[in-house]
C-alpha cells in the first residue's frame, strides 16, 4: 500500500520529459542501470508507455542519441532489434546523471524492473479463462522447461471475477504456488470430536 501511494505521488511530482537533451539522459541512464541490451519495443513501453517521456522527446532522442554513437541498435538472431549502450552513452549515464530529477531516475528504472518482472511472471505462468455454462474456470500453469510444476484449474462465477482470479495470482505466481504447496504438506487429516461417547 506505501509502494502503491509512493507511486501515485512520483507520477504527479513527474509530469512526462518533454525536453529531448533530458530524454538523452535518462534513455542511456536506464540502459546503464539494466545492463544489458534492451528489447526496441521493451524500451517504448517502459519510457513513453509509463508516461516517463513524452513521445516525441523519446523519437527526438532515439534519433539523437543513435546518431551521436551513445547508443547502438543490434539485431538479434530471432529478428529482434535491441539498443545496447556504447561506451559514449556509458559516459553520459555516469556523468550526467544528476543533470535529471532523481524522481525521474528513480521512477524509470522502476517502472523497467516491475516490466521486465511481468515479463518473466508471464513467460512462467499461463493463465486461461475457460467459458462454461454458468461461470468460468481460471486455468493457471506454472510451466518449467519441460514439465508443468502446476496444472490447475478455479472456478469463478462470472469472468469479471475470473479475471480478478487471474491477475491476483499474476501479481506473485511464485507466492501463489508456495502457498498451495504449503497447504499441501502442512494438511491434515480431519479431527473427530469423541468427547460426547
Amino acid at each position: 500500500m506505501q509502494e502503491e501511494n509512493l507511486m501515485k505521488m512520483s507520477k504527479m511530482a513527474t509530469p512526462p520529459i518533454m525536453d529531448p537533451h533530458t530524454a538523452n539522459i535518462l534513455i542511456c541512464y536506464l540502459l546503464y542501470r539494466i545492463g544489458k541490451p534492451v528489447r526496441e519495443s521493451h524500451l517504448y513501453d517502459i519510457a513513453v508507455g509509463n508516461d516517463i517521456i513524452n513521445y516525441f522527446a523519446y523519437q527526438e532522442s532515439l534519433d539523437y542519441l543513435t546518431k551521436q554513437d551513445s547508443i547502438r541498435m543490434q539485431k538479434q538472431e530471432n529478428g529482434s532489434s535491441y539498443y545496447a549502450l556504447t561506451e559514449t552513452g556509458m559516459r553520459i549515464a555516469k556523468e550526467l546523471r544528476n543533470y535529471v530529477g532523481k524522481a525521474y531516475r528513480d521512477k524509470l528504472v522502476s517502472a523497467a524492473l516491475h516490466y521486465f518482472a511481468r515479463i518473466k511472471r508471464e513467460s512462467e505462468v499461463k493463465i486461461d479463462y475457460i467459458p462454461l455454462e454458468k461461470g468460468y474456470y481460471v486455468h493457471v500453469r506454472c510451466l518449467d522447461v519441460q514439465d508443468d510444476l502446476l496444472d490447475l484449474k478455479l472456478y469463478a462465477p462470472d469472468y469479471t471475477q475470473a479475471k480478478y482470479l487471474g491477475d491476483q495470482i499474476m501479481l506473485n505466481p511464485a507466492g501463489f504456488y508456495g502457498k498451495i504447496l504449503d497447504a499441501a504438506f502442512s494438511n491434515r487429516e480431519e479431527r473427530y470430536d469423541l468427547s460426547d461417547n
